[in-house]
C-alpha cells in the first residue's frame, strides 16, 4: 500500500538541492478525488527509526526508517509498516515519549530494543479526540477525551516522560499525563481564538502556542501550569495569521511564522525578556 520513488540525481549541495526520496500512497478507487486527502503532519521518532505521516482518509502510515536499512529487515522487532485507521481525519501526530538529550553529544543507537514496547504515536482528530497508539505492536492503547475542536498539534517533551501536550481550535492547550491514561489533565485557557501550534522549550521548562487568527504569542510554565507572558513586538503588518512557532535547540530563541497574503515572515524572540530580536523575511 505503500510505494517510494528515489531520484538519481547526483548528490545535493547547497546551491543544487536534490529530492532524495518520495514517499506515495496508493488508495482505493473509491477515495480518489475525494476531500480528506490532505497530509497535514510528519515526524520522526525520538531514535530516528520509524516515520510516520498522515496519508489522509483517517489513515496514519508508519514505516522503519531508513527504509533500505538491515535493521529494518533483520531486527527482532516487527519493522514491517504499519497502518493505523484512526477514523477522522488527522490533524497532529507525535512520537514519545523522548528522552533527554545525550550529555556526551552521541548519537542514539538506531537499533531497537529486543522486547521494548513503550513506543507511542498519538494522533489528533478532527473530532477533538487524541488516539494513543502502541506503535510496535499496532494496537489502539487508549482515547483522550476533553477537546472539543480539531487538536492541531501534539508534543512529547523531551524528558523521557509519558506527558503530552495538546492544543486545539477550541482556544485550549491541554497537558495529559498518558502514565495515568490522561485522566489527569492540566487545562491552558487564554487564547481567544483557535490555536495552530504549540511547543516546549528544550529544557522542559516553558511552553509557547500561538493563535492563529488572535495574533496571540503565548508564553505558559510547564511546572507551575500558569501563563507567563504574552509576546508582542508592534508588528507593521495590520492583517495577519500566526502559523507556527518552536525553539532554538538551546532554548535561547523562540520562532514564530506568520503570513499576510503572499507574504510570509518569521519573527526571533527572547522567550525569557519578551524582546522580538530580528525578523526573518
Amino acid at each position: 500500500m505503500c510505494s517510494t520513488e528515489k531520484n538519481a540525481e547526483p548528490p545535493a549541495t547547497s546551491s543544487n538541492p536534490t529530492l532524495l526520496l518520495e514517499l506515495k500512497t496508493r488508495r482505493p478507487p473509491s477515495l480518489e478525488g475525494r476531500a480528506g486527502c490532505e497530509t497535514w503532519r510528519v515526524d520522526f521518532s525520538p531514535k530516528g527509526d520509524w516515520f510516520a505521516w498522515s496519508m489522509g482518509h483517517g489513515i496514519v502510515w508508519v514505516v522503519a526508517w531508513p527504509l533500505d536499512s538491515v535493521d529494518s529487515q533483520n531486527a527482532d522487532t516487527d519493522r514491517g509498516d504499519k497502518s493505523f485507521s484512526c477514523g477522522h481525519p488527522v490533524w497532529g501526530l507525535a512520537f514519545g515519549p523522548r528522552p533527554p538529550k545525550s550529555s556526551g553529544g552521541t548519537p542514539p543507537s538506531r537499533a531497537p530494543t529486543k522486547g521494548s514496547s513503550s513506543l507511542l504515536l498519538a494522533t489528533g482528530l478532527e473530532n477533538g479526540i487524541i488516539k494513543i497508539w502502541n506503535v510496535l505492536t499496532g494496537e489502539a492503547v487508549f482515547d483522550l477525551h476533553g477537546h472539543e475542536g480539531v487538536v492541531r498539534d501534539l508534543v512529547f517533551p523531551q524528558n523521557g516522560t509519558l506527558t503530552l501536550i495538546s492544543s486545539s481550535r477550541d482556544k485550549t492547550l491541554r497537558i495529559w499525563d498518558l502514565a495515568h491514561k490522561g485522566k489527569r489533565v492540566q487545562v491552558l485557557s487564554g487564547h481567544k481564538d483557535w490555536i495552530s501550534c504549540c511547543s516546549v522549550s528544550p529544557d522542559c521548562s516553558m511552553i509557547a502556542s500561538v493563535g492563529r487568527f488572535d495574533r496571540m504569542v503565548c508564553l505558559w510554565s510547564l511546572r507551575s501550569y500558569t501563563f507567563i507572558r504574552n509576546l508582542t513586538g508592534g508588528t507593521r503588518k495590520t492583517l495577519y495569521l500566526l502559523s507556527s512557532c518552536d525553539f532554538s535547540p538551546d532554548g535561547a530563541l523562540l520562532a514564530t511564522a506568520a503570513f499576510s497574503g503572499s507574504s510570509w515572515w518569521i519573527d526571533l524572540w527572547d522567550p525569557y525578556t519578551a524582546e522580538k530580536l530580528a525578523t526573518l523575511m
